[in-house]
């Protein structure tokens, strides 16, 4: 303990003496600038990272203006609904609580953006292929259509109606399965700009599924031109 202290003695009379030996030999102007710029830092303000911008629809996209966002959200397990969102805003699903199993079309006019119709065709339990198809043949040409599947779209879902997903673009329809989701958008007698997403499929894997029988949720989202 004596050492100890006998050794702090010596280490503080060693710094005073530094101290003092610096005080003396530089000028007393160094010191003072030196002062100075430490406090200037002290005194700078921090640059602070812009806070993120919130996309319409969630969607990480910057559109122009001549453009309009569009994002279509399968539904997961029972409990999910398919979200289908145009421009920010909700048409099917999210807190509207709309969408069921099957496909949930939503039709929208290209001009006033506004939706002129939604369906939601059951493919597990009764025969609606027909009617689907009546329906996909009466949208007007140019209108938007918006498709997100939930549950089963697959078991009742006859070849009629295959063809006419096809004849809307779709290339992945035939490969549906039970449970499988798809999400799919389409422009009635047009079409969508090349490096537009346009559908997506996934399919029930015991071994990958992220619920007990249902596989995740897909997306699709990208800008369509005004008209």
């Amino acid at each position: 303990d004596t050492v100890k202290v006998f050794g702090l003695l010596c280490a503080s009379v060693f710094a005073w003496y530094l101290g003092y030996f610096f005080a003396e030999i530089l000028p007393e102007d160094s010191l003072q600038t030196a002062i100075g710029s430490m406090q200037r830092l002290g005194e700078k303000t921090m640059i602070k990272a812009p806070l993120p911008v919130r996309q319409k629809c969630a969607v990480w996209r910057k559109c122009q203006p001549s453009e309009f966002v569009y994002s279509v959200r399968s539904g997961g397990a029972k409990s999910y609904l398919p979200v289908i969102c145009l421009e920010d805003e909700i048409l099917l699903g999210g807190g509207k609580k709309t969408g069921d199993r099957g496909f949930n079309f939503v039709i929208v006019n290209p001009q006033t953006l506004k939706v002129v119709d939604t369906k939601t065709f059951d493919m597990y339990e009764g025969d609606f292929s027909g009617p689907m198809v009546e329906f996909m043949n009466k949208v007007p040409d140019k209108f938007i259509v918006l498709v997100a599947s939930h549950d089963d779209a697959f078991s009742k879902l006859n070849d009629a109606a295959k063809k006419a997903f096809e004849d809307l673009g779709s290339k992945e329809i035939r490969n549906l399965k039970f449970r499988s989701g798809f999400v799919f958008v389409a422009i009635k007698g047009g079409t969508l700009p090349e490096d537009a997403e346009r559908e997506k499929i996934i399919h029930s894997d015991g071994s990958r599924n992220r619920y007990s029988g249902w596989p995740a949720e897909i997306q699709i989202d990208g800008c369509l031109r005004r008209q």
